[in-house]
């Protein structure tokens, strides 16, 4: 548990950023079988959380991609910040070591 708290800077966004994907994948998912306008608790969550992503990309590739893809490009760009995140605390020498202390 000490090794959690003392690199909580390191696995706080990088838990949050990978529960956003996991959730946009979700709702990829999902949307080949439901319309966007269910109204199950469910796929309003995803949605609610998962929307402001979309906007984001939606904007970063200029809405040249038809809807559907969408989540997957988003999945491709947090990938990439996930991975972006920890080159830059690495090479700051603040990421945590690859292997945890026994």
């Amino acid at each position: 548990m000490d090794y959690l708290l003392t690199y909580w800077y390191f696995h706080l966004p990088n838990y949050l950023i990978a529960t956003v994907i996991y959730t946009m994948l979700g709702r990829f998912l999902l949307g080949l079988f439901v319309p966007y306008e269910w109204d199950n608790f469910i796929w309003r969550f995803f949605c609610r959380l998962t929307d402001p992503v979309l906007a984001v990309t939606r904007w970063l590739t200029f809405g040249a991609l038809p809807e559907g893809l969408l989540p997957l490009v988003a999945v491709f760009w947090l990938f990439l910040l996930r991975i972006a995140y920890w080159m830059v605390l690495f090479r700051a020498g603040l990421a945590p070591p690859v292997e945890v202390p026994a």
